[in-house]
């Protein structure tokens, strides 16, 4: 697809700085952003605005207002919206990405320096370096206490009913009785009634053992969750005796992805990789739980002798990933697996591998919620995530 230059935008950026000069930076950048934010939808949907096109696959939709703080100003953007796109793909320009990551890191190394006491003219430094910005003592400071006091009102929020719950964890190091452990950073994702996503909160603590995991599905219960239909996680040490004791008979949906990467471990030669692949990702992909359970059958059969103990794990382990199948066929493609999660751990290590080691708990916990609640606000203003209405 080819795009036109756009000579108005051209004259029109001219015309500011011809008249504003360096005063005129900011909106001129303005200008040049929003065009550059229209051509990258045009390519992410296949056609120009209003093009007919054989190759389009979504529709624009209008455009969301956004202020971005930058060297030159802020700059007042208009944010190119999407609908109807193939596979549900969320579009988000790249360049304004890198915006959005600065505005984060300020936050959050803001919060990190904050907790470690550090001198506000230490922060001040910091902060020049990552985001390009002039920020003075006095605004370091306010701002970590607006930080504080943002955090602190997140963490709390009531819940409401919560159909769907999926669980993760991940590990962090930190600093504790003069010696570096790893910190476990459990995160809980919901899905609402009106199929909306969001992050429910996350817990610090020293180990992801039964009683962290109980003490945390506990926290989400007393802020007024209720109504869970499905929980999906991997199989994480002490979450299936906690969910027993906190979420009792609430049917659990083992991530089909970690179990096809987890067979790896059982095939006992290279060449067969592929094959056991095919034959679990026929399982999963069963019209129906009744098919499942004979694919499953046919399976053990199948690598009984040539690969027993493949076959004897199956046995025990796959039927963990059917559960989901009691719910609607349109439900299933979101709550069979975690990638939702993953993909939100990616977000928060891009920023917790900057500081590598952290000084304490609280820490870890303050640029963690700093990073999820960003995430969740804008999955909270996005599109339904789950048409309940196919239930």
């Amino acid at each position: 697809m080819t795009h036109r230059k756009d000579d108005t935008t051209f004259g029109t950026v001219m015309e500011t700085l011809i008249e504003n000069g360096m005063d005129g930076m900011a909106e001129a950048m303005a200008l040049l952003m929003n065009e550059a934010m229209k051509i990258e939808r045009s390519r992410f949907l296949g056609a120009d605005l209003y093009e007919r096109s054989g190759k389009r696959r979504g529709q624009a939709n209008g455009y969301k207002p956004k202020t971005v703080a930058t060297r030159v100003g802020p700059l007042g953007l208009q944010v190119p919206q999407t609908r109807d796109v193939e596979g549900g793909e969320v579009f988000y320009p790249t360049s304004l990405e890198r915006g959005l990551r600065s505005e984060r890191a300020l936050k959050l190394a803001i919060a990190e320096m904050y907790i470690q006491g550090v001198s506000t003219r230490r922060v001040e430094a910091i902060t020049r370096e990552l985001c390009g910005l002039d920020v003075t003592s006095t605004e370091v400071s306010r701002a970590a206490a607006e930080l504080d006091e943002l955090l602190e009102s997140w963490r709390p929020r009531d819940l409401g009913e919560i159909p769907y719950l999926l669980l993760d964890a991940r590990y962090e190091k930190v600093r504790h009785g003069g010696r570096v452990v790893s910190c476990a950073v459990l995160v809980a994702v919901g899905i609402d009634a009106s199929g909306q996503r969001s992050v429910l909160g996350t817990s610090v603590a020293l180990s992801e053992s039964e009683p962290h995991w109980r003490q945390f599905l506990r926290s989400l219960l007393e802020r007024g969750m209720h109504g869970v239909r499905m929980v999906t996680s991997d199989d994480h040490s002490g979450l299936r005796t906690a969910l027993s004791s906190t979420l009792t008979s609430v049917p659990w949906q083992r991530c089909q992805c970690h179990l096809q990467r987890n067979a790896v471990a059982y095939v006992p030669r290279v060449a067969m990789r592929k094959e056991v692949a095919e034959a679990i990702r026929a399982v999963f992909n069963a019209p129906s739980r009744e098919e499942a359970d004979r694919q499953l059958g046919l399976f053990c059969q199948r690598y009984g002798e040539q690969a027993p103990r493949l076959a004897e794990w199956a046995e025990e382990n796959l039927p963990q990933g059917l559960a989901v199948m009691s719910l609607p066929r349109s439900h299933q493609r979101r709550l069979r697996t975690t990638h939702v999660l993953e993909r939100l751990n990616k977000e928060i290590k891009r920023r917790t591998r900057v500081a590598a080691l952290f000084p304490n708990e609280a820490s870890l916990l303050r640029l963690t919620t700093a990073v999820v609640m960003e995430i969740s606000e804008d999955w909270e203003t996005g599109r339904t995530y789950i048409n309940m209405e196919d239930d």
